[in-house]
């Protein structure tokens, strides 16, 4: 296959292997990516978008995937303009721009003219990651969520993705599809809750997994029930059924504001490994 400007082509297939290797420089950092290719086998119908690569002498040195998120993977400020070149041809078909701080920037400076104004952008968002034990005792309530916990469960992830993101994900007729998002990660095993009296009051769920490393998103405490150190307890269990049974490093992300959030994972055991930006349409 033909290289386009700057070395940057869309990957496919064959560039499977090519790929891994690179995602696997950094794999925790790299983790969404990695998740991507492995379940779509870089197949552009099942990817929802493209990933594109660049290449130098024949090999493949970065990449960015290109779907409702557009993410850079092991990119310097070089490769960021060169995917930012190639973004412009196209226009703005992504909702969010997520990735390491540097490349994310990059990438921003080089398509904000032309993109338009963001709903909201979050610079130097801490990326925390723990391996081996927790430092506190993992909570022994939280456990995996099941089909008869919907009725709670599905509210929860609604109130957490209005309170996280500014906007319900149930906005324009959006309910289905973050329905069955809510009942996907069940049905995987990546989503846990504590229940008090039939009442959650902790919840979290894996967003994407690889062999080395799973991203943990929607941690979420009622408000009237934050401060109790639910977080605390409930992360450590989390951690703890994750690395059993689906890979050994747990990673986040989370907005650099977030003291108490911070502070949380700080005490479970979580150390920043990376500063992450965000770009919100």
């Amino acid at each position: 296959m033909l290289t386009t400007r700057h070395g940057v082509r869309p990957l496919g297939a064959p560039d499977l292997d090519a790929f891994l290797a690179l995602s696997g420089r950094d794999p925790v950092v790299n983790v969404f990516a990695e998740y991507r290719a492995r379940t779509t086998n870089l197949e552009p119908r099942w990817l929802g978008g493209e990933m594109w690569g660049r290449f130098d002498g024949g090999e493949l040195v970065s990449a960015c995937h290109v779907g409702a998120n557009l993410v850079p993977i092991q990119a310097t400020a070089d490769d960021a303009r060169a995917f930012a070149e190639r973004a412009l041809t196209r226009g703005r078909t992504v909702s969010t721009i997520v990735g390491p701080h540097d490349a994310v920037q990059v990438f921003w400076n080089g398509v904000a003219a032309a993109w338009g104004k963001p709903r909201e952008l979050r610079w130097q968002q801490p990326h925390m990651e723990i391996t081996g034990s927790t430092h506190v005792e993992p909570d022994p309530l939280v456990r995996r969520t099941e089909r008869p916990d919907m009725g709670e469960l599905y509210p929860a992830c609604v109130a957490m993705y209005t309170e996280e993101v500014g906007i319900s994900p149930e906005a324009g007729g959006g309910a289905e599809l973050y329905k069955a998002r809510v009942t996907q990660l069940m049905s995987r095993g990546w989503s846990f809750a504590r229940f008090d009296d039939g009442r959650l009051v902790f919840k979290a769920e894996v967003a994407c997994a690889s062999p080395y490393a799973a991203q943990v998103q929607g941690v979420w405490v009622p408000p009237d029930r934050r401060g109790e150190g639910l977080a605390v307890g409930g992360m450590a269990a989390v951690v703890k059924l994750v690395q059993e049974e689906v890979a050994p490093t747990v990673s986040l992300y989370v907005n650099e504001w977030n003291e108490p959030a911070r502070r949380a994972y700080q005490r479970v055991g979580f150390i920043e490994t990376a500063r992450f930006s965000t770009v919100m349409f």
